[in-house]
């Protein structure tokens, strides 16, 4: 399995995030990387490559141009206006406000682009949102070459950005850069399985109205979990993408046997839908220590899931994006992709 990667990552590291009421050192950290590579040494998987050079003509067929552009020159704007911390937004569009006026202030662009507050911007945070998508448009042309599995080993994670906002550590959305990809590359129809502990609600956004890309989802009920305000189970879609989203919210303390009824189910689903290509938003955060979720799978269930998802039988990509406990986030990720390539 050829694997896709950029130390460009470690641009992004915020001093802070938002938590419960407390400014702590970020969960989303240059670690997480750092580990999983070290896990890929431990059991061999060195066929590895650098990005290409981001296409954002291509990155622009699923966000938004003023918003790719806002994320850009974001940070020069920023201290330009005499600001030298990491931006955390404080203002949104929320319910009763006007959405359709964006402002001219740096600080009231910032919210007006963001999903939540936890998330902060820094000096190097586009050239490593950037590189991330790279990595993810590169291991998609892989796929579309004839390779059967690629990793994009993506940090920023991307499947809570939206057209036009980011937030949940997200920024540019790997995972539906690399499905739009697909199909500019051949494809009639992709796939997009979100096994992060978090719903993708970026993700669903993007590919809501649309017939040839399925999105199917397994995470933490939105009662419960972040980013609650997505991710029920009656959401399936509208318009010409009514039917072709999936969503299977679980409760707090779901372990492995539940989650694995619910892989299967949309595992069966992709197959009915009949897809050229898969692309796995693989988050790892569904571990049973993870800090920040409510799952009880260990780090033994993750082959399961490889296998299950391999037994599909289709080209499949791997996009990287949540697992916080950064001790074992390494281990858990290779055993799905070990899994995979043993199924």
């Amino acid at each position: 399995m050829k694997v896709v990667l950029s130390g460009d990552h470690a641009a992004h590291f915020p001093a802070g995030e938002l938590y419960l009421g407390e400014l702590v050192r970020p969960f989303e950290c240059p670690e997480r990387w750092d580990h999983i590579v070290a896990a890929l040494d431990a059991v061999g998987m060195d066929d590895r490559l650098a990005p290409d050079p981001v296409d954002l003509g291509r990155v622009g067929a699923v966000h938004d141009g003023a918003y790719v552009e806002f994320l850009r020159t974001f940070w020069a704007e920023w201290t330009a206006a005499g600001h030298t911390n990491d931006a955390i937004p404080t203002m949104f569009p929320v319910r009763g406000l006007r959405h359709d006026r964006v402002p001219d202030d740096i600080d009231g662009r910032l919210g007006y682009y963001a999903l939540a507050a936890e998330t902060s911007i820094t000096a190097g945070t586009w050239q490593a949102a950037a590189a991330a998508a790279a990595i993810a448009q590169t291991a998609q042309r892989l796929l579309s070459d004839g390779e059967e599995t690629a990793f994009a080993l993506c940090r920023p994670p991307g499947h809570h950005a939206s057209a036009d906002q980011f937030g949940g550590y997200c920024f540019l959305n790997n995972a539906a850069i690399a499905a739009q990809g697909c199909l500019v590359d051949g494809a009639d129809r992709v796939a997009v399985l979100d096994v992060d502990f978090h719903h993708g609600n970026g993700t669903q956004s993007i590919f809501w109205e649309r017939s040839d890309v399925l999105f199917a989802s397994l995470h933490g009920h939105p009662a419960d979990a972040f980013p609650y305000f997505s991710g029920w189970g009656d959401e399936t879609g509208s318009g010409a993408g009514e039917g072709c989203t999936l969503n299977l919210p679980m409760r707090p303390g779901t372990g492995f046997d539940e989650w694995g009824a619910a892989l299967d189910l949309a595992c069966d689903r992709i197959s009915a839908f009949g897809p050229d290509a898969l692309v796995v938003s693989l988050g790892v955060d569904t571990f049973e220590a993870d800090p920040i979720s409510f799952f009880r799978l260990a780090t033994d269930d993750y082959p399961s899931v490889g296998r299950r998802i391999g037994r599909l039988g289709l080209p499949t990509l791997y996009v990287m994006e949540g697992g916080y406990a950064v001790a074992e986030i390494g281990t858990n990720t290779v055993n799905v992709l070990r899994g995979h390539l043993d199924g």
